[in-house]
């Protein structure tokens, strides 16, 4: 047990590093090795998920397992799209749609812990901020129809999954529930960040670190819940 604690630690650090470089290296326009950078750091959480499948092989391991996974090939494709600028727009959606399959993953695994009737209150609750936010960034942002698209179907699930999450760290409290839900919560935000740092016509790069780090904080949680 001692030594998955350490190995589980090295992949945390090591992630951490490699993410801090990619952030370094996507600011000074080095696209290529950023990506490369980007999809290495998003393999350490996808290595503790796979531990963690391993050592517990069960349907709700196995979906966060197939999430994160999900998870890395969308943090591949959004950066792949400066590298790609012609085909930007194309990569950046098939990204969200990755990131999308991830989340659905997540909530699938969720889903049977979250049988009693507080489960609709809180879905309803997460839909309805989700549809709040979209209203806001359609009425005040100029978006293409293909990203309003998939921002209501991405948006949606996110901001369902992560209220679910939050209902059942509430009502069925423990490490797991309370640090998964810490995670999608922080994994929210970060789409949030993101959404006004590419739509609202003013890109900042402390946005862009604070994104990139929230989101990255999320899906470690999100990998490392799985061993409590």
């Amino acid at each position: 047990m001692n030594n998955l604690k350490v190995l589980l630690t090295a992949l945390v650090v090591i992630g951490f590093v490699l993410q801090i470089l990619f952030i370094k290296v996507e600011h000074e326009e080095k696209y290529v090795l950023a990506d490369i950078l980007k999809g290495s750091a998003s393999l350490m959480f996808v290595i503790i998920g796979y531990l963690a499948y391993t050592r517990v092989n069960n349907p709700f391991n196995k979906l966060f397992f197939y999430g994160l996974i999900f998870g890395m090939i969308g943090d591949i494709l959004l950066n792949l799209r400066f590298v790609f600028k012609k085909n930007g727009q194309k990569i950046f959606l098939v990204g969200i749609l990755a990131f999308l399959i991830g989340h659905i993953l997540y909530l699938l695994a969720l889903l049977p812990q979250a049988r009693a009737p507080w489960l609709y209150y809180f879905a309803a609750a997460g839909a309805l901020a989700a549809a709040g936010l979209l209203i806001y960034i359609f009425k005040t942002m100029d978006v293409k129809l293909a990203f309003k698209i998939f921002g209501v179907f991405y948006l949606g699930a996110v901001f369902i999954m992560s209220a679910i999450a939050i209902g059942i760290a509430i009502f069925i409290p423990n490490t797991r529930s309370l640090v998964y839900a810490i995670g999608a919560v922080l994994f929210t935000a970060s789409d949030v960040v993101l959404i006004f740092n590419t739509f609202s016509g003013v890109t900042k790069f402390s946005m862009r670190i604070t994104n990139l780090l929230l989101y990255y904080i999320g899906q470690i949680l999100i990998a490392v819940s799985l061993f409590y």
